[in-house]
């Protein structure tokens, strides 16, 4: 395939799904079939689309690796954006494709597809309107009132995934990014009439809110990272800032210090985007939206585009990191904490959503410590496995959702809670294709050995971290690696326990003793994305590795994905430090390997133990009550973050905003300025027409008056009588006379 036809597709990938958007808020929105419809087209032709860009990317790099390693981008076309003058290129805007693209390329079509198509049987579509339809509300024994909008805002979601993947600059990844952030508040507010009793409970309105406001915090401060990258590279674009010269350029020009702090500054977009500690927050109670939306946001989209914005600047991180060690502490030390925090907190959750939200902030510190000890592959390929097994995950909780929301309707119980797993129980006989494919994405989110994904991508960032710490006696990695190991057992821990109080043992309510299995619309999806979550680890096998190294002969994924900053990476810190950076999956060791599967399989094994041994009974609390005490109550509200968010930020803030800026400044200096000015302008106003009324008006009134009274006066003299005129005359002349007299004779001279 040619480079231009390459060029054309890529262009053409998020295309689909943005002109969807404006078809159905435009035309379609009233007609539900035909926009689902045009949703499906417009995510399957970017399906085609990146597939093909994607293998074409592989073909290439099968053919000739060495060649793609000097020339990464088979793609790369871009054009003037607001050309002015002499300044006509101060800003491009396009798009280019390497192997970190491809690969996102993969993941990210594959799995919107299959969330597209499963959104057609989540929301009832073909199950009439229902009873008692309400708008902004979810209706269980209906269609959605709002079937439509929802697959606008998910084309959109979409679209602006594929735009911020196929950028080659920061500008355009930005637009793409700000988007997201948008469909996040539209989406996880979508049931914005929706209400609970609890005050604790977040309705979905509020929790978009809040997500849009914490995710602004991380947002700002990106862009003045963004502001600043371009002051010091003087471009925006990827491949020309990541070059050996002109980061060298960068480092005389700002120093060590400067780049560590452009690099920390754009790590605070992915703190907010991905949800690490300390604005980690809004995650969780995005599980307000429909489930499709938490697949979305969880797996193809969202958070997994902070770890990409980390990935794709890794150069300059790993400049700063070789500059300025207080970078790797920073990173590391908030990617491993979040992986820790969040484990501890989804074992003590009892909502099927909620754990896997806490799980999703877990495997996103996983990444973003891995990037901080230089785990470059490592963090992509988990990226990638992650995304296919946690999108597998959601979309499965949502069919446990709907199975027990379908048994409320035949029992007309709609107090009990569908979500809780202490509500559920025996599912697995009620919904026998969910479990097994539940089953596989919690094993591949365990890390279980082999036969699972999340185990070749989760064992690589352990190994890394281990050589790190061990071999290269780098302190930071040996306790990051000690952090994530302790993660990974909480992580096995949860999924044992959240598959068993699911799926095992008697329904211990009466919606788990009425559900059912949910419709193909949501089932072919789970089928399809188990595949993945088995085998799409199989690509980054490392070369030496026991039986299946060999067997593979080729770790592709490593040596494919490496090509994207293999040659400024050896130009800047050169061969050796290579090996240590960007090829850690070369760093093969058995003692790592040894612990993962050790606390993978142990992890399954405690929590199978507690739970699954003997499965619950209805009303039994929790095993971990009574063991762990008040630890249980601190894990089960997640560490008091919100409480402590609420005194220390958000109580102050309101307080700032009612006292300060509303009755303050609000009420006080604009409103008082303002009304000063309206009492001047109206004091001065009223002496103006003060002075209209007397001087101007009144005075042209009283000439006028005076006027008519001397035409008054004057009228009597026209009677119509000649004989009054000529007496009136007669005077009149012997008046003129007496006095020209007077002055002929000098009489008046005396007195004039």
């Amino acid at each position: 395939m040619s480079e231009e036809q390459l060029t054309t597709f890529t262009w053409l990938i998020p295309v689909g799904p943005m002109l969807v958007f404006f078809l159905i808020v435009l035309f379609t929105n009233r007609n539900k079939t035909l926009s689902w419809l045009l949703a499906w087209a417009g995510v399957g032709l970017s399906l085609v689309l990146g597939w093909i860009v994607a293998l074409s990317a592989a073909f290439i790099f099968i053919a000739d690796p060495h060649h793609m390693a000097e020339h990464p981008q088979i793609v790369h076309d871009s054009f003037a954006w607001l050309p002015v003058g002499p300044f006509f290129n101060w800003l491009k805007i396009g798009v280019s494709v390497d192997a970190l693209t491809a690969v996102t390329l993969i993941m990210v079509t594959t799995t919107i597809s299959a969330i597209f198509v499963y959104s057609v049987g989540y929301h009832r579509w073909g199950e009439g309107p229902g009873r008692h339809p309400v708008k902004g509300k979810p209706n269980h024994d209906g269609v959605d009132p709002l079937f439509s909008r929802f697959f606008a805002f998910m084309s959109l979601f979409a679209g602006s995934m594929l735009i911020l993947v196929v950028s080659d600059s920061l500008l355009t990844l930005f637009v793409g990014w700000e988007l997201m952030g948008l469909c996040s508040y539209l989406l996880i507010g979508f049931w914005y009439a929706k209400t609970y009793d609890d005050p604790k409970q977040l309705p979905p309105r509020t929790a978009a809110v809040k997500a849009f406001m914490t995710t602004r915090i991380g947002d700002v401060i990106m862009l003045l990272g963004i502001v600043y990258f371009y002051r010091v590279f003087g471009t925006l674009t990827f491949s020309e800032a990541f070059s050996a010269e002109s980061l060298e350029h960068a480092i005389e020009l700002v120093g060590a210090g400067g780049i560590a702090l452009m690099a920390l500054l754009l790590f605070s977009g992915t703190v907010g985007k991905s949800a690490q500690w300390p604005l980690h927050v809004w995650l969780p109670d995005a599980m307000e939206g429909p489930t499709p939306v938490s697949a979305v946001i969880h797996a193809a989209a969202m958070v997994s585009a902070g770890v990409y914005l980390i990935l794709r600047i890794f150069p300059l991180i790993a400049v700063a990191i070789e500059g300025a060690g207080g970078v790797e502490i920073v990173i590391g030390g908030i990617g491993a904490f979040t992986a820790v925090m969040a484990a501890t907190i989804a074992v003590a959750q009892n909502d099927v959503k909620r754990v896997l939200a806490y799980s999703t902030i877990s495997q996103l510190g996983y990444m973003v410590a891995a990037v901080a000890i230089g785990a470059y592959i490592a963090a992509a390929f988990h990226l990638i496995t992650h995304g296919f097994f946690k999108a597998l995950l959601f979309l499965g909780s949502g069919s446990i959702i709907h199975g027990m929301e379908h048994g409320a309707e035949e029992v007309h119980d709609h107090h009990t809670d569908p979500q809780n797993m202490m509500n559920m129980g025996g599912l697995r006989k009620k919904m026998p294709i969910t479990f097994w494919t539940f089953l596989i994405g919690g094993l591949a989110l365990s890390g279980f050995p082999i036969i699972t994904a999340g185990f070749w991508s989760k064992d690589e960032i352990l190994a890394v971290a281990w050589n790190e710490g061990t071999v290269d006696g780098e302190v930071l990695s040996f306790i990051i690696f000690w952090g994530l190991v302790f993660g990974a057992l909480m992580t096995a821990f949860y999924t044992a326990r959240q598959i068993s109080l699911t799926f095992l043992g008697k329904p211990r309510t009466a919606l788990a003793e009425h559900a059912h299995e949910s419709n193909r619309f949501m089932t072919i999806p789970l089928v399809v994305l188990s595949i993945f979550a088995l085998f799409a680890g199989l690509s980054g096998v490392p070369e030496k590795f026991p039986i299946l190294g060999p067997l593979f002969s080729n770790n592709f994924f490593e040596h494919f994905v490496a090509t994207t900053i293999e040659e400024p990476m050896i130009e800047i810190f050169g061969a050796p430090s290579l090996e240590g950076v960007v090829l850690a999956i070369e760093q093969f060791s058995y003692i790592p390997l040894i612990i993962s599967v050790v606390v993978a399989i142990g992890g399954l094994f405690i929590g199978w133990w507690t739970y699954g041994r003997k499965p619950l009974a209805t009303e039994q609390p929790d095993p971990l009550v009574r063991p762990l005490g008040p630890l249980y109550t601190f894990l089960q509200n997640k560490w008091w973050w919100d409480e402590l968010y609420e005194i220390l930020f958000v109580n102050p803030t309101k307080s700032l905003a009612r006292t300060f800026v509303y009755e303050w400044i609000d009420r006080g200096l604009i409103d008082g300025t303002l009304h000063l000015i309206g009492r001047a302008f109206y004091r001065v106003g009223y002496y103006l027409k003060r002075f209209e009324e007397v001087v101007i008006s009144g005075g042209v009134d009283w000439l006028k008056d005076q006027v008519l009274n001397a035409a008054q006066e004057f009228r009597a003299i026209q009677t119509g009588r000649i004989q009054e005129y000529v007496l009136v005359s007669v005077l009149i002349g012997w008046a003129l006379a007496v006095v020209v007299l007077l002055i002929n004779s000098g009489f008046l001279d005396g007195i004039f």
